[in-house]
């Protein structure tokens, strides 16, 4: 269900990445839907669509929106089940939050639109000559719970591959596979558009710090409904202000 703005992010994402395509293909299509969704009049639609109520139960997203280790907002607009998670990151410049300085990739392929301010990343490679000494974690999701478990699994030294700043407007995408880290480059709030897809999920993921020894698990607290609709109202305000 859902308002016409809803259904019509969900059938584009339908059409577009349920066929069954090699990893770079996947990530590829999922740019272009990312950036069509995160142009910043639709994307304001479809968040009051969402905010609105009228036809979706909110404690559904709210549930599973929440604030990141790594230090953003990241709010739930459409479930996809296996093949696509769509979610809104609003990334407060300098924040401190556990883990704000990890390197680390992610579970599926992955792609993101930068709807307003601008974000920096940094990718990786594992290298035993890298200049860069971490400890390395597997992260996964605890069985009883949603919360992230992290266990040990020894040093290891990174390289410096890519720098790269993204501004309002930028889309990308990246394998599930890639090292990277990203952060808010600006002294406003940024927003990004985010994209999860692919039918296959990894069972863990790989983090790598500098920032000393993390605890074996970390909290994922979910927003609750009346935090949720705040957090998406005030998203609508900061793409209204431009």
């Amino acid at each position: 269900m859902g308002g016409r703005h809803v259904l019509a992010a969900r059938r584009l994402l339908t059409e577009t990445l349920d066929a069954e395509l090699p990893e770079h293909e996947l990530a590829i299509a999922a740019r272009d839907v990312v950036a069509e969704l995160g142009r910043p009049e639709r994307l304001l639609d479809l968040i009051t669509d969402i905010a609105s109520g009228e036809d979706d139960d909110p404690a559904g997203p709210a549930n599973l929106s929440y604030r990141h280790v790594l230090g953003f907002d990241k709010l739930l607009l459409i479930d996809g089940g296996p093949r696509h998670m769509l979610r809104a990151h609003l990334w407060h410049p300098g924040r401190g939050a556990l883990g704000k300085e990890d390197i680390h990739n992610h579970r599926s392929p992955l792609a993101s639109c930068v709807v307003r301010g601008r974000l920096a990343m940094e990718l990786y490679e594992t290298d035993g000559d890298g200049d860069l000494r971490t400890d390395r974690y597997q992260e996964s999701l605890a069985e009883e719970s949603a919360h992230w478990r992290l266990s040990p699994a020894g040093p290891a030294r990174l390289r410096l591959t890519h720098t790269a700043r993204f501004a309002a407007g930028s889309a990308y995408a990246l394998p599930a596979h890639t090292l990277h880290r990203a952060w808010c480059d600006t002294r406003e709030p940024t927003v990004t558009l985010f994209l999860e897809t692919g039918a296959e999920r990894r069972r863990h993921t790989d983090v790598f710090t500098a920032a000393g020894p993390h605890p074996g698990a970390v909290a994922k607290v979910p927003m609750g409904v009346p935090d949720y609709l705040e957090a998406l109202t005030g998203l609508a305000e900061l793409l209204r202000a431009g």
